[in-house]
C-alpha cells in the first residue's frame, strides 16, 4: 500500500479503521522505518499530553447519588409545621449530601489516581520502544535476568521464558512509575513488544485482570499477593490475554498464591 496519510494514521491509532484497513496499516508500518516514526512520535506526544493533563469524570455513581439527595431534597421541601422534628429535617439532610458527596469525592479521587497510573504505565511502554530503550540487560536466559535486578531494587523480581508458547523473553531493565523504581520485563510476538511491569503490592490480590486501551494499546492489570502487575502492548488483545495467563500461571506455580 502507499503511505498512509496523517488522518488514517490518526484514525488507526484511535480505534477507528475497520479490521482489514487495520492489519494492512500495521503491516505496513512494520516494513516502513518512516512510517514507524510518525507513530512512535504521535503516541510519545499523546502520552505526555495525558501525563500532564489529568481528566476528572464523575463517575456514574456519584452521578446516581446527586440525582437521587436532589429528589430527597425535593421532597423535602413541602410545608411541615414549625416544631423541633421539623427544624432538624434540613439538618439531617445536609449531613446526608454531606456524607454523600465526601464518599463520591474519594471514589472519584481513586479513580483518577488508577487512570493517572495507567498513563504513567503507557509513556514508560511508549519510551521503551525507542531505539536502545527496550533493555538495559538484553537476553532470553530468565536465570541471567532475574540475578542482574539484585542490588538495583529493594525486591527480587519473578522472571519466566515463555519462548516454547511462543513469547520469548527478549531482557529486562529499570523503569520508574508510580513514584518508585520498578522491574520492566520486556517479551515479544512475532513484530510486537509487550512489556511487563512489576513492584510489590500493597493491596490484597485482585481477580481477573483489568483491561483498558489506550491510543492502540492494551494494559492488563492485576494484583498477586505479592506483585502488582501491569502488561502492555499494541498485540491482539486476545494473545495478550493468553499471555497474561501464562505469568498468572507461572505464579501460581512458583508458589505465589492469588
Amino acid at each position: 500500500m502507499n503511505h498512509p496519510g496523517e488522518a488514517q494514521l490518526d484514525a488507526y491509532l484511535d480505534g477507528e479503521l475497520a479490521a482489514d484497513d487495520t492489519r494492512e496499516v500495521e503491516a505496513h508500518i512494520a516494513h516502513c522505518p518512516e512510517c514507524a516514526r510518525f507513530r512512535d512520535g504521535r503516541l510519545e506526544l499523546r502520552a505526555a499530553i495525558a501525563a500532564r493533563v489529568p481528566a476528572f469524570e464523575a463517575p456514574d455513581e456519584l452521578r446516581g447519588r446527586v440525582r437521587a439527595a436532589l429528589k430527597a431534597a425535593a421532597r423535602a421541601r413541602t410545608p411541615y409545621r414549625l416544631s423541633l422534628q421539623g427544624a432538624w429535617r434540613p439538618l439531617a439532610l445536609a449531613a446526608s449530601l454531606g456524607v454523600v458527596a465526601l464518599g463520591s469525592w474519594n471514589l472519584s479521587l481513586r479513580h483518577a489516581s488508577r487512570e493517572t497510573l495507567a498513563d504513567d504505565v503507557l509513556a514508560s511502554h511508549i519510551r521503551a520502544l525507542m531505539p536502545s530503550h527496550l533493555t538495559d540487560v538484553l537476553s532470553s536466559d530468565q536465570h541471567t535476568v532475574k540475578p542482574w535486578f539484585n542490588g538495583r531494587l529493594d525486591f527480587s523480581p519473578p522472571v519466566y521464558d515463555f519462548a516454547q508458547r511462543g513469547y520469548p523473553l527478549l531482557g529486562g531493565r529499570l523503569d520508574y512509575v508510580d513514584g518508585r523504581a520498578v522491574a520492566a520485563l520486556a517479551y515479544g510476538r512475532r513484530q510486537h513488544r509487550i512489556n511487563v511491569f512489576l513492584w510489590p503490592a500493597t493491596r490484597g490480590p485482585s481477580d481477573a485482570p483489568m483491561t483498558r486501551d489506550r491510543q492502540g494499546y492494551h494494559l492488563l492489570h492485576w494484583t498477586t499477593a505479592d506483585y502488582t502487575y501491569w502488561v502492555v502492548s499494541d498485540l491482539g488483545l486476545p494473545e495478550l490475554g493468553d499471555f497474561a495467563g501464562l505469568l498468572r500461571q507461572a505464579d501460581s506455580a512458583a508458589g505465589a498464591p492469588e
